[in-house]
């Protein structure tokens, strides 16, 4: 790659890090963690999506997805969750513990994170159980982005990362950064939560490149295109200038293939073909420029590649569901997608 592709994503699809919690926990113990989907409002509301992470900074335990075989961390491990699914850590294989969304409602403390025990029925407040000799430490939060109206990271992210924290040559520096998160969420100094907050979207970005690292030859999706040569030149292009007019022959000329092999080959990895790709990117780069800016509908429209106010409002509307403008007063107002395109139509 001649540009930073995963960057220019990540900025477009607004990654932040939310909520932190530091725990301890003695044999037995076990959590669960329900579905992203129904714990945003407590976590982070403004988000759309949710993904967990959990890292061993002392001990070992396991870890599942609800049915799924259970993964051993040792310490120095992380273990992300970028579907959002309900999933359980423990200290045994098989236990279980009662999933209750409202946990996540708790009042915040002065300051975060969240200090609370494992114990075999769940998670305790810190202040309510001391085990006595912890056996485990865990650092673990929550990373939230735009799912809408086009991430074609997400799609690329399969339901369970394990990154492994042996210390070696090469070898990430996940184990040694998480020693620095416990001791950051111990000491709560002052802008703590801010630290804190950068470095899960740290850590994020690290377990994102060692995964596209050991990817499979034969690996399709986003992330498996952006690291084809010929593919990811196209994407550095499309996402580095989305208002540039791009026609399949120049894409084509760039990546020094002829137009019915970059077809082909685009479709591929990514699933769809470069115009339709590039349509659904302007659209998402739309929606950051419309909400970070004060800048008129024009002006955002030229600035994704649409040569007039109308041909860009058609064409978001169509994407999204609602006009440009009426997209981001809701926004502002905190009002979701669906009600913006019931108070337009009304």
């Amino acid at each position: 790659m001649s540009r930073d592709t995963l960057s220019e994503v990540l900025r477009a699809v607004r990654l932040r890090g939310g909520v932190f919690f530091y725990v301890e926990g003695k044999d037995p113990w076990v959590v669960e963690t329900p579905c992203s989907s129904e714990i945003i409002p407590a976590i982070l509301p403004d988000v759309e999506h949710l993904m967990p992470f959990h890292g061993v900074a002392r001990g070992s335990c396991w870890a599942s997805l609800m049915g799924g075989e259970p993964i051993r961390l040792e310490e120095g491990d992380l273990v992300l969750f970028p579907q959002g699914d309900h999933h359980v850590m423990s200290s045994a294989p098989g236990l279980r513990a009662k999933v209750d969304p409202g946990t996540y409602a708790a009042e915040r403390p002065p300051q975060l994170p969240f200090t609370l025990t494992l114990t075999e029925h769940g998670m305790l407040p810190m202040e309510s159980h001391r085990p006595g000799g912890a056996q485990l430490k865990v650092v673990c939060g929550f990373l939230g982005c735009d799912a809408r109206p086009f991430n074609p990271l997400l799609a690329s992210l399969p339901r369970v990362i394990r990154m492994p924290g042996l210390a070696g040559e090469g070898s990430s520096w996940i184990a040694n950064f998480l020693h620095s998160m416990v001791d950051e969420s111990t000491r709560k100094r002052p802008g703590g939560e801010a630290v804190l907050e950068r470095m899960s979207e740290m850590l994020f970005v690290e377990a994102l490149r060692c995964y596209i690292e050991t990817l499979p030859a034969g690996e399709t999706g986003w992330l498996a295109g952006m690291r084809d040569p010929s593919i990811g030149r196209v994407l550095a292009l499309l996402h580095e200038q989305p208002e540039a007019p791009w026609t399949l022959k120049e894409l084509a000329d760039e990546a020094s293939l002829s137009r019915s092999t970059l077809h082909e080959r685009f479709v591929h990895f990514i699933g769809q073909a470069p115009m339709q790709y590039l349509a659904h990117w302007r659209i998402q780069v739309a929606t950051k420029l419309l909400r970070d800016s004060e800048a008129k509908l024009m002006k955002v429209a030229l600035g994704v590649g649409y040569e007039s106010e109308a041909a860009f409002s058609r064409a978001f509307k169509r994407a999204v569901g609602v006009a440009p403008g009426a997209w981001r007063v809701g926004r502002r107002a905190g009002v979701k997608v669906e009600e913006a395109a019931l108070k337009s139509s009304s």
